[in-house]
């Protein structure tokens, strides 16, 4: 099964759903702003990628915060913390696709990754 997770206003989201529905790929859909997202959801991610790869540092929501919002963000429970009270700091979208994580879209990674 394959999960795609963001926030559908992101341009890189519209791309990425875009691709996955021109390529005929079958997906569930995951609005982490409306549906939220659980710690444990986070962590597993952070266990496949580390938590450095998850926070958008170049998106807005980052640049918006204050000096020791950004600084307190050290490990992985401190960005755990962070992207839960602020899901838009997560770069996306996030593909799911079995024990497969892929962080932001890449039409030539995506084909990679579901056609194995």
């Amino acid at each position: 099964m394959i999960k795609l997770f963001g926030i559908p206003n992101c341009d890189t989201v519209k791309k990425a759903r875009s691709w996955l529905n021109e390529n005929s790929f079958e997906y569930e859909w995951h609005d982490f702003k409306k549906q939220g997202l659980s710690a444990e959801q986070i962590q597993a991610w952070i266990d496949v990628t580390g938590w450095e790869l998850l926070i958008n540092k170049q998106g807005t929501t980052w640049r918006k915060l204050d000096e020791a919002s950004k600084e307190s963000v050290a490990d992985a429970d401190s960005a755990i913390r962070l992207m839960l009270a602020n899901p838009s700091v997560i770069k996306r979208p996030i593909l799911m696709s079995g024990q497969q994580i892929q962080v932001g879209f890449k039409p030539e990674i995506y084909q990679q990754l579901l056609t194995r």
